[in-house]
């Protein structure tokens, strides 16, 4: 009897060990993912929290639309006019009567036609102001004008 209990108690002490020399474990073979996701949820979070940053660099409270996106060709040249009413060519602020002349010095496209010119303008901003900037793109020669608005609207 007591045969039965020693022998129990030194083949559990080598079960434990597995047979293995000094206590070394064998490697793991297997990839712990759990890291490499959450990695990729923060970069996804950040990415989409930037994204609409990248946009356009000029804050405007574009008016709403039920009208279909456009695929544009080329670059298009962007006119802004933000809610105090200054105009922008890109992301830089012009002066008063400076427009005609930055209109001016706008390059052709290689196929001799002007680029299509994309205004953004403040939903607050009165009618004729809008008017008066796109008379002046029409008096440079682009024909070619682009509203960008926001979304789509449910009722009209």
């Amino acid at each position: 009897m007591a045969m039965g209990v020693s022998g129990g108690s030194s083949g559990g002490a080598r079960g434990r060990r597995g047979g293995a020399r000094g206590g070394r474990r064998a490697p793991m073979a297997e990839i712990n993912v759990t890291p490499f996701v959450d990695v990729m949820l923060v970069l996804l979070i950040i990415f989409m929290v930037t994204a609409p940053l990248l946009a356009a660099g000029v804050p405007i409270d574009l008016p709403e639309s039920r009208a279909n996106a456009l695929a544009p060709d080329q670059d298009p040249v962007t006119v802004s006019i933000d809610g105090q009413g200054y105009i922008y060519l890109g992301e830089e602020r012009l002066a008063v009567g400076e427009l005609p002349d930055r209109l001016a010095n706008i390059q052709p496209n290689p196929d001799g036609s002007l680029p299509q010119v994309t205004l953004r303008a403040d939903q607050k901003l009165e009618y004729g102001r809008v008017m008066a900037v796109m008379g002046e793109l029409n008096r440079s020669g682009f024909n070619a004008i682009s509203l960008v608005t926001n979304g789509s609207v449910s009722d009209p």
